[in-house]
């Protein structure tokens, strides 16, 4: 289901070099052993927004979940945002580097390998492809400023590798930044700020590339299931830790 060109384009740029500590990297990866090892990966995690939780605790919804649960169904984001992560994320985000877009994209595909498998292993349903994927937009003003739609940019390649239709969500509200906002202040800066454009398919997949709360997922989600979706997953590369700001 997964296909790895991605792979290929990295062998290509440092053959046969890890693209974090360029010692020499495992067979058909972009990366070394001890490198992917040492990544922050987010194991440890509430099963619906996939917020860190201490290693110790054994997975189970969270506080927030229980008493307002999300829009969508469940997240995968298979990484932490901090350390070796969070700087090839600003990188891409900031400085528009494809090689840093390019290697998160393969560890996002790796992830949600991994959660197939797992599920597999506990007798559950595996990932099945969307019947969609939709990105979550840029306000159009935000856009130009910036020059760069990362979240598009990533969907564009993940979409065509799922084999999966790309629908663009509408972003209708310019909303302030986020930064140093709670969850309340995050869902009302968010209320009414997303439309969908056409009806969607029953099962869709939203894509971000940093989730921090949740509260922009959950607003394009429920905009989603006005839609017509009814199966809602949320996706990221990466969650911030609680305490932790984010863009």
């Amino acid at each position: 289901m997964w296909r790895h060109e991605v792979d290929d384009w990295l062998r290509r740029a440092l053959p046969g070099r890890c693209a974090f500590c360029l010692a020499a990297c495992e067979p058909g990866r972009p990366w070394c052993a001890d490198c992917h090892a040492a990544l922050p990966w987010n194991r440890a995690a509430c099963p619906v927004c996939a917020e860190p939780l201490p290693a110790s605790v054994i997975p189970r919804p969270c506080g927030h979940c229980l008493r307002r649960p999300p829009a969508y169904l469940r997240a995968r984001v298979p990484l932490r945002y901090e350390g070796e992560v969070a700087g090839l994320m600003q990188r891409f985000k900031f400085h528009a580097s494809p090689r840093a877009g390019t290697l998160l994209l393969t560890l996002l595909e790796e992830g949600l390998e991994e959660g197939m498998k797992e599920g597999v292993k506990k007798g559950q349903a595996g990932i099945a492809p969307p019947q969609a994927l939709i990105a979550v937009p840029l306000h159009p003003r935000r856009a130009r400023e910036r020059g760069f739609d990362q979240g598009r940019w990533l969907a564009e390649r993940l979409a065509a590798r799922l084999e999966v239709p790309l629908i663009l969500a509408r972003r209708t509200k310019d909303t302030p930044s986020q930064r140093g906002l709670g969850r309340r202040g995050r869902r009302g800066n968010l209320r009414g700020a997303f439309e969908m454009p056409q009806a969607l398919p029953p099962r869709v997949a939203l894509l971000d590339d940093v989730m921090t709360t949740g509260a922009t997922l959950d607003a394009l989600a429920r905009a989603c299931r006005r839609a017509g979706a009814e199966e809602v997953e949320a996706w990221a590369i990466a969650r911030t830790p609680p305490g932790h700001g984010s863009a």
